[in-house]
């Protein structure tokens, strides 16, 4: 029998290969022994967790561990258990409504509109394509007996929280508008002296510039990022500096890209701009000024890359100056220069202005034409290729009497503060063609459209998110926004 052991264990050999071969169509291999811990038929080599049943093998944020392995399914660095949003990354955890479920994912999110624009009110208030998100009496805001005046806004960059800030008689207002729908005062600067029917408001390097026609008021300087701060509001602030190199001023203008301010309709340079230096925003420093034109009532400064390649990369200033509009090169605050002056007929008061986006046409506001020569709104275009030569371009006039006061372009929007006729949305993207037209409002003011100097004082449209705000005289702050149709 020993002849025949060899043979019997080649034959049994030969037996469990034929065994194993029959048994590999179901996907058994040798070398792993088809170990599947979890019983949930995925292979542990293959299985993104292992010891927990999981099929689907779902793995929201693809990082190779399943989701009922993961304490982090989003990956956003909050763990599942106290995450407000489990399966979208939103490390901030906002909450506007304070319902426990994050802004990411919640379908209803107290981001309703206090009043949507239907057939043709929002609530009171007339309207076009913008609803009122919400509204902070002007009493609230600047006490009793307070009326509204300019508005400004800032964009915290930490936490990307908007904020409001509402020029009163009586000082300035701060409020958070993050959640649009439920604004908080967070607190107000007393003006520096005395009250006033204007002040002016401006941010640079997350600071406030602050001026007003109050006697010897200079400008006050406010530290914004105290904003996120604020634990029991409203607060009463003190300013964080007070430049006093001048007393009185009507208007302030800020060059973002530059670091420097231009106090207009100054009590210095004949009421023409006084420069001041705010690089560091809390030690401002003068820097000369310009009186060779005269008053300036507002303006407008920009690092210029306009169609004049003769001023690329020149700081322009241009103002209105009550009967005519400037253009003045301010890149050398020592020898500062007369570029053109613009005059146009039917000259009420030359106000305000504002360059569309590509620097080529400029957008004027005559606060008192309406008064002195009647009509509806004017709105009067200029076409600013040739900076030497400026030239009339197009008048657009609005479907009321009422008095325009200050416009801001945005891309190719033109939102015009329109006193009792509250904000006008104007399409400019055929200006070329000398054609733009009204193409939304929301009206602040709800008594009548009259030629009068009531309702909307400014508006601020700059927000990335498309909430706008308007300050109101006799209103107060409101906040709109383009209706979600």
């Amino acid at each position: 029998m020993s002849y025949f052991k060899p043979f019997l264990k080649l034959g049994s050999i030969c037996i469990m290969l034929v065994f194993l071969t029959q048994c590999s169509n179901e996907s058994i291999e040798l070398s792993t022994f088809q170990q599947d811990m979890d019983g949930d038929n995925i292979v542990d080599e293959n299985d993104n967790c292992l010891d927990i049943s999981n099929p689907q093998q779902e793995d929201n944020d693809n990082d190779g561990l399943g989701d009922v392995c993961d304490d982090d399914d989003d990956n956003d660095g909050v763990n599942d258990a106290i995450d407000n949003c489990p399966l979208v990354a939103n490390t901030d955890q906002a909450d506007a409504d304070a319902d426990g479920i994050g802004d990411v994912c919640d379908d209803n999110n107290g981001l309703e509109p206090l009043a949507i624009c239907e057939n043709g009110f929002a609530s009171v208030y007339p309207c076009d394509g913008y609803d009122l998100m919400s509204h902070i009496s002007i009493s609230e805001l600047g006490g009793a007996g307070a009326e509204g005046n300019d508005s400004w806004g800032w964009t915290d960059p930490t936490t990307g929280k908007e904020y409001a800030l509402i020029g009163t008689t009586t000082g300035s207002a701060f409020v958070d508008i993050s959640t649009p729908t439920q604004p908080i005062l967070l607190g107000t600067l007393p003006t520096a002296t005395g009250n006033s029917l204007w002040r002016d408001i401006k941010v640079y390097n997350d600071h406030a510039f602050i001026v007003s026609e109050a006697s010897n008021h200079g400008m006050q300087v406010f530290d914004l990022t105290r904003l996120r701060n604020v634990i029991n509001p409203p607060e009463t602030f003190t300013s964080d500096a007070h430049y006093t190199e001048f007393g009185s001023a009507h208007n302030i203008v800020i060059n973002e890209d530059s670091g420097f301010a231009y106090a207009v309709g100054t009590t210095t340079f004949n009421g023409g701009p006084h420069f001041i230096n705010i690089q560091n925003p809390t030690s401002p420093q003068a820097a000369g000024g310009f009186e060779n034109e005269s008053y300036s009532h507002d303006s407008q400064v920009v690092n210029y890359n306009g169609p004049d390649t003769d001023y690329t990369g020149s700081e322009i200033l241009i103002s209105s100056n009550a009967y005519k509009v400037v253009i003045v090169d301010v890149t050398d605050k020592e020898n500062p220069a007369t570029i053109s002056t613009i005059s146009y007929s039917n000259i009420g008061y030359t106000h305000q202005g504002w360059f569309t986006e590509n620097m080529k046409y400029f957008l004027l506001g005559d606060e008192i034409d309406e008064i002195n020569f009647g009509g509806n709104t004017r709105t009067i275009v200029f076409d600013l290729t040739d900076l030497d030569n400026p030239i009339f371009h197009m008048t657009y006039t609005g479907p009321t009497a009422a008095i325009d006061h200050n416009g801001y372009v945005v891309d190719d929007l033109f939102y015009q503060s329109n006193y009792t006729a509250g904000v006008r949305i104007i399409d400019i993207t055929n200006i070329e063609t000398n054609s733009i037209s009204e193409v939304g409002f929301f009206d602040s003011y709800p008594p009548d459209n009259s030629t009068s100097f009531h309702g909307a004082w400014n508006v601020y449209p700059f927000f990335a998110s498309g909430n706008i705000i308007i300050s109101d005289i006799e209103g107060g702050l409101f906040i709109i926004h383009k209706s979600e149709f």
